[in-house]
C-alpha cells in the first residue's frame, strides 16, 4: 500500500523516510511487477520480498481445480483454479515441469530458481506448512539456469500469460488500494 504513494512521489516520500523493502506477489506467474514496481524498488534502493513464489501451489504442478479444494482453502474462490482458467494454467505448467525433468529439479524449485534469477534484491518466501517442502524449497539454492533456460521459461511464461485474477472479486476490488 505504501508503494502507491512512493511512485508519483517518490523522492519526496523516501527523503522523509527511505525504501527499505517492499512485500508483494512476485513469480513466472505473477509476473506484472516487472514494469514499474520493482524498477521503482530497485531505483529507491529498496528490497523485494516476493509473496506467492508458486503461485499458490499451481507451480508445483500439484494444483487441484477449485471445486477439489475443502472449503477452509481460498483458494476454492480464486478464479485461476476455476473452469477453463484452471485447463489454461496447467498447460502453462507443463513448460515448468518439462525444464525440471531436463534439471533434475521439482517444478517448485524451478519456480524459486526463476526468481532467484532475477536479482540478488529478491527474497522470495515461499509458504509451507511441513518441513519437507522447506527442504525441498531449499534445493532451489542448487538449481542453475542458463540464460537460456531463463529465456525459454520467459517465452512460454510471460507477462499476463496466466489466465483469471489473481483474487476472487472483493479482494481484486480493493487490490492496490
Amino acid at each position: 500500500f505504501l508503494f502507491i504513494v512512493l511512485v508519483p512521489r517518490k523522492s519526496r516520500a523516501c527523503a522523509v523516510h527511505p525504501l527499505s523493502a517492499l512485500q508483494t506477489e512476485y513469480s513466472l506467474w505473477q509476473r506484472e511487477v516487472e514494469a514499474e514496481i520493482l524498477p521503482t524498488c530497485r531505483d529507491l534502493g529498496g528490497g523485494f520480498v516476493a509473496y506467492s513464489p508458486l503461485g499458490r501451489g499451481f507451480l508445483t504442478g500439484q494444483a487441484q481445480r477449485a471445486e477439489d479444494y475443502p472449503d477452509t482453502d481460498n483458494r476454492k474462490t480464486h478464479p485461476r483454479f476455476q473452469g477453463e482458467n484452471f485447463d489454461h494454467n496447467m498447460a502453462l505448467v507443463g513448460a515448468v515441469k518439462a525444464l525440471a525433468r531436463d534439471k533434475g529439479c521439482t517444478p517448485g524449485q524451478l519456480a524459486i530458481a526463476w526468481l532467484l534469477h532475477q536479482g540478488n534484491d529478491i527474497v522470495p518466501i515461499p509458504g509451507t506448512k511441513r518441513r519437507t517442502y522447506l527442504r525441498e524449497n531449499l534445493g532451489a539454492l542448487d538449481v542453475r539456469l542458463t540464460p537460456s533456460d531463463l529465456q525459454w521459461l520467459g517465452e512460454r511464461l510471460p507477462v499476463g500469460a496466466v489466465a483469471g485474477d489473481r483474487y476472487n472479486p472483493l479482494l481484486m476490488s480493493i487490490l492496490d488500494r
